[in-house]
Formats: structure tokens, sequence, C-alpha cells
């Protein structure tokens, strides 16, 4: 039993690590599976302003971890999906190496979208290229599917990143998050009503409910259920990077 929950840690333990400060929603807690201890992780909450990324030193650091390389965003939705999606992505991005390309993941490239049109901030609702508004409800919808969708795509570095600077908020460096998903097959998550905005100490907050299926190598399935509790900097306060998980609770069901 144990060796099959160390696939899901970063489910049933690194992903739900508790952090200080003042993230709405429950105390992030921790159950494995029945008869599992249960155990609370700290982290820190630094997951502002994180600087671009380069995605070819992410994916050499995933790769250390023994992992597969990831799916690329072409062999997921086909070559022209993708390359309308890379397209959307360089005309918001303002990196100078962005990873606007199809043969990265889709999640990888969705991530810039979102980080950009933050960036963008006021005027990203006149934006085309922008899918939704940076700190609307829908935008934290998203986040969470796309942290689902790095998973999947075995883009490790993708999801992380959703844990704020240099996964942050994860407790975990890129190559011991990458290792705990080594039985993990897929993941699928449904994500529930979010719930208001709120705003305090510079920052906005807001929850987001899932239920979440998880297949390990062998067939066998685990199912949670649980929050995430998501955080950006407010608008006028500095630059965003859009919503970033602060602290999750999930509960084995």
């Amino acid at each position: 039993m144990r060796r099959l929950l160390r696939g899901l840690a970063p489910l049933t333990l690194v992903m739900l690590a508790a952090c200080g400060g003042e993230a709405p929603g429950p105390a992030a807690s921790e159950s494995a599976a029945a008869g599992e201890p249960t155990a609370t992780l700290a982290a820190s909450e630094s997951i502002e302003a994180a600087p671009p990324t380069d995605p070819s030193a992410q994916a050499s650091s995933a790769s250390t971890a023994g992992m597969s390389q990831p799916l690329a965003c072409s062999a997921e939705i086909g070559a022209k999906a993708a390359a309308r999606l890379a397209a959307q992505c360089s005309a918001v991005s303002p990196a100078t190496r962005p990873p606007c390309n199809a043969a990265n993941s889709c999640a990888m490239i969705r991530n810039e979208i979102a980080r950009s049109c933050a960036l963008i901030a006021d005027d990203a609702s006149k934006t085309p290229e922008c899918p939704a508004d940076p700190v609307s409800k829908k935008a934290a919808a998203d986040m969470v599917e796309r942290y689902y969708s790095a998973i999947n795509a075995r883009d490790y570095a993708a999801a992380w990143a959703l844990w704020g600077e240099d996964g942050g908020t994860s407790g975990k460096t890129l190559d011991q998050f990458a290792r705990g998903f080594a039985q993990t097959r897929q993941t699928h998550v449904d994500v529930g009503l979010v719930s208001d905005v709120e705003g305090g100490a510079g920052s906005l907050y807001v929850t987001v409910p899932v239920t979440i299926d998880a297949e390990l190598n062998d067939g066998r399935h685990q199912h949670f259920t649980g929050s995430y509790a998501l955080r950006q900097i407010n608008r006028g306060m500095g630059p965003s990077q859009g919503w970033h998980i602060a602290t999750a609770s999930l509960r084995a069901r």
C-alpha cells in the first residue's frame, strides 16, 4: 500500500502542503487511504512575481528524475490545433524565450498564456488572445485544470511551476516533485463551483473545489475530494503571474 501511495505523493502529501498566511479555505490535510496515517507538511508562501522560466532548463531538470519526456502539444491535440495555440501564446508572451512551441506540452503553452495575460492586467479583457479575465473564477478553474493537464502530459515542470516561484509552496524540488508521480498513470479532475474572489493584504484569493480520480500504473484507482486555495497579487500592488496554488486540502474517499 505504501509503495502505491508514494506514486500519489504530490496528490496526498506534497501538493497538500499547508502554508502560513491568509489563504482561505480549510487547513490543508492529507489522508492517503483508509488505515494510513495522515500528515501535514509546512511550506513557504513565496508565490509572487516569478520571473519567466526557461522551459528547456525545466525539461532537463525533469529528465533527471528518470521520468519520460513530456507529451508534445502537437501529439496531444494535433499539429494544426497546437500551432494555433502556440501562435496565441506568441501573441501575448513578453518572454525572450517563451515556451510557445508545439513541441512543448499544451499545459506549458497555456500556462504562459495565462501568465502573460495576467501581466497585461486590465488590457487582458481587450486582448482576443486572452481566454478569460485573469482574476476571474473561470481563470481559477482553468488553472486547476491546467495543473492536471500538465501532470497527465508528464510535464511535471509545468505543474510544479503552478505552486509559485520555483515551486515554492510545494515544498519540493522539481526532481522530488516529478519522482512523486512514478506510479501514477493518469488523473482526472472535476472542478466544482468556484468561490467568490476575495481580497486581502495586497493579494486575491479563491477556493476551487475538486473531485479527483487518479489511476495507478497497475490499474488501481484512488479517489479524492477537497479544494485548492489559489492566490495572486492584487492589481495595483505589483506584476501578477495569475493564479497559483497557495494551499490544498484533499481527502481520500
